[in-house]
């Protein structure tokens, strides 16, 4: 499956230099963010790929790298019963990348807790809300350069 995988997504986009590796028999493709949603719709809809799941997305903060953030999209061929990660790094805080609603409706909510850990946000999102930290808090805390025990007086808590 996995030579299956590099040779379709090698073919269709071969302008755009797709970086695959491989750790503990697990697939990972390095992507352009530009193209993520074109990459998405190819891996579900294409007939021998058929990745109908998206079943989780998630940020990285490399702080210390060029690109500050890259965004993890871990699929799931249920015919095929293999795994696929997407990886697409974005620069700085303020960059986004476009969302994969239109994709995979569950995509929905990890996209809306990526935006409000990490701050990472989600172009054309149908509602992209916080959904653990009020709307008001204005740090995103799974950020390296959020402090571990928080910032005093940051959030207010309830009364004893």
């Amino acid at each position: 499956m996995k030579e299956k995988i590099i040779k379709k997504l090698t073919e269709k986009f071969s302008e755009n230099n797709i970086k695959f590796s491989e750790f503990r028999d697990e697939l990972t493709a390095q992507v352009n963010p530009k193209l993520i949603v074109e990459i998405c719709k190819f891996l579900k809809e294409d007939s021998e790929l058929l990745f109908l799941q998206c079943i989780d997305i998630t940020g990285i903060d490399e702080a210390t790298s060029k690109n500050r953030f890259t965004v993890s999209y871990n699929l799931f061929s249920i015919p095929n019963n293999f795994r696929l990660r997407l990886k697409a790094s974005i620069e700085g805080s303020g960059d986004s990348i476009d969302s994969i609603t239109s994709v995979w409706k569950s995509a929905n909510w990890y996209e809306r807790e990526t935006f409000d850990m990490y701050g990472i946000v989600f172009n054309n999102h149908p509602d992209l809300r916080r959904m653990y930290m009020p709307e008001e808090f204005e740090y995103h805390p799974l950020r390296k350069d959020f402090p571990l025990m928080g910032i005093p007086g940051s959030l207010p808590l309830p009364q004893k």
